[in-house]
């Protein structure tokens, strides 16, 4: 393998934790061991038992259970847990991907979903979504997209970083296409319930009997540091592959984390209407901050998600993220490390400090002008 470095978490590693102000942060504000605990009685005394063996490979039959409730089979063989969400990315590669193979992944996009299989060999399509239509990508072009060789076929619903929800009508037609050419379909549903001013849809593994359905405990329970993330599958032999590459690399996840993450899945709504609140209040504070602004920056409403990706009208979004980080101490991700041009950046609407973190982008805007 020859993998690319991964510009989104270098640029992360050089910047995240030293910042003033994490404004482009993907996951929302993180919980605290007992804000966890406080979901169940019990739970702390429960916690204080758990014996640090090893768990099963799969994930614990509890957590499994608890995923499982999440999907319309309800099924906990259809789940394998991992460590965070990027293991079965990563796996699933190794699993599927050949060289020679064809994949197509909608952009803008996580860089594992396709440096991955370049490494492998594979040529990669991009499937371009329309950022000045929300982030909407164009079933006709997937379809044009598909050649004999397509082995895989990537969404990410909703979409990080644009926000874009998909309807059950566009997710209908991409199983369709999927279905008809016989490729599987990842479905990269990390930010699955967030949805807010758009109605909520299957997931893929429930509508494809090729379809692979991605989730984690980071983006919409506030529990990134569980490190907890899974697939769910109805295909028992992609399954099966995907166990076997993993016990080449974490083999199981902490007893600790699962117990947790299983936790946290039980009170999946609690958790979802928190996070959704959180977004919401902060929306409508980036909406007053962009409304002012329109002739620097092109604002579009996420409806789902914790992260937008609004357009900056006045040079280069990467110039004006370094000066930014320079002068306020805010930190905004620009679109050049998601392969996805210089004229956009990924801001987060996650965190309680937004306020804050706004106030601070205002004033360097104002002296920015002049």
């Amino acid at each position: 393998m020859n993998l690319r470095p991964f510009a989104l978490e270098r640029f992360f590693a050089r910047h995240e934790f030293d910042v003033r102000y994490l404004l482009c942060s993907s996951d929302p504000e993180p919980l605290t061991i007992s804000e966890v605990l406080a979901l169940e009685s019990g739970s702390e005394h429960e916690l204080s038992k758990l014996r640090l063996g090893y768990v099963d490979s799969r994930g614990g039959l509890r957590l499994r259970e608890a995923i499982a409730g999440l999907y319309e089979h309800r099924n906990p063989e259809m789940v394998l847990a991992h460590g965070g969400s990027q293991e079965p990315i990563f796996i699933l590669m190794q699993a599927l991907i050949n060289a020679g193979d064809h994949v197509i992944v909608q952009f803008p996009a996580y860089q594992s979903q396709y440096s991955v299989a370049q490494s492998l060999g594979a040529e990669v399509s991009r499937w371009d979504s329309d950022l000045a239509r929300e982030g909407a990508p164009d079933p006709l072009e997937l379809e044009r997209l598909v050649r004999p060789e397509t082995r895989l076929i990537i969404v990410t619903t909703p979409n990080n970083p644009t926000g874009f929800p998909f309807s059950r009508s566009l997710i209908d037609e991409v199983v369709r296409i999927a279905r008809r050419s016989g490729a599987y379909l990842l479905g990269d549903e990390v930010y699955r319930g967030s949805e807010r001013e758009a109605p909520g849809i299957p997931a893929v593994c429930d509508l494809y009997e090729r379809g692979i359905s991605l989730g984690g405990m980071s983006k919409v329970y506030g529990l990134a540091g569980l490190r907890v993330g899974w697939i769910s599958t109805q295909d028992r032999t992609l399954y099966d592959a995907m166990a076997t590459v993993k016990d080449y690399l974490t083999i199981c996840n902490s007893a600790p984390s699962e117990f947790l993450a299983a936790l946290a899945v039980r009170h999946q709504r609690t958790l979802v209407d928190r996070v959704r609140a959180i977004a919401v209040a902060n929306l409508n504070l980036l909406d007053e901050f962009f409304s002012g602004r329109s002739d620097l920056f092109q604002w579009v409403r996420p409806r789902a998600g914790t992260t937008a990706f609004p357009a900056y009208l006045a040079g280069s979004s990467s110039g004006f993220c370094s000066r930014l980080l320079e002068t306020a101490g805010v930190l905004l991700l620009p679109s050049e490390v998601f392969d996805a041009g210089d004229q956009r950046f990924r801001i987060g609407y996650g965190r309680t400090n937004l306020p804050e973190a706004l106030s601070a982008l205002a004033e360097f805007v104002t002296s920015d002008r002049n």
